[in-house]
């Protein structure tokens, strides 16, 4: 009796009439991985004796390697998504800027809490990365300077 080949293994493990997708740009249904998840929510998948991220099985049996310095992004947003139409290799900064995560939200303001835009002018970058409004900065060093008394010469 024959053995299946990993390909054929894989496609057993995938329900290809699944929900649309959460995003545009991700066209068609989601295909869902079946089989076993990761503690993360991704799937797992059993080939050259080790486990592999099913979407990252996916994408290079459809696209090909993943080239060096990306990683396979869910355009869809479902971490069991593994239809190659929904993903894309990509930095990982696009991977964290395009999720729904305190790093995404912050770097899609526009403006800081008090309203002052967060432009060429107004923004400082700091050394970690994140912005700062040059604005609110001036006007916590005005409340917090107080001027010290001249002393008299003696």
């Amino acid at each position: 009796m024959p053995t299946a080949t990993a390909a054929e293994r894989f496609a057993e493990k995938v329900n290809t009439a699944g929900p649309l997708s959460l995003r545009h740009g991700a066209p068609g249904p989601c295909h869902l991985w079946t089989g076993r998840p990761n503690p993360k929510g991704y799937g797992r998948f059993w080939t050259d004796r080790r486990y592999v991220k099913a979407h990252r099985y996916a994408y290079e049996l459809h696209t090909g390697p993943i080239p060096a310095g990306l990683e396979v992004d869910h355009r869809c947003r479902r971490r069991a998504c593994v239809n190659p139409d929904h993903l894309e290799a990509v930095t990982h900064r696009e991977n964290v800027l395009r999720s729904s995560n305190i790093a995404a939200v912050r770097a899609a303001r526009t403006q800081c809490i008090a309203g002052h835009p967060f432009d060429q002018a107004n923004t400082r970058v700091r050394a970690n990365g994140t912005r700062q409004c040059r604005a609110c900065q001036r006007t916590r060093k005005r409340a917090t300077h107080t001027p010290t008394p001249h002393r008299e010469a003696a």
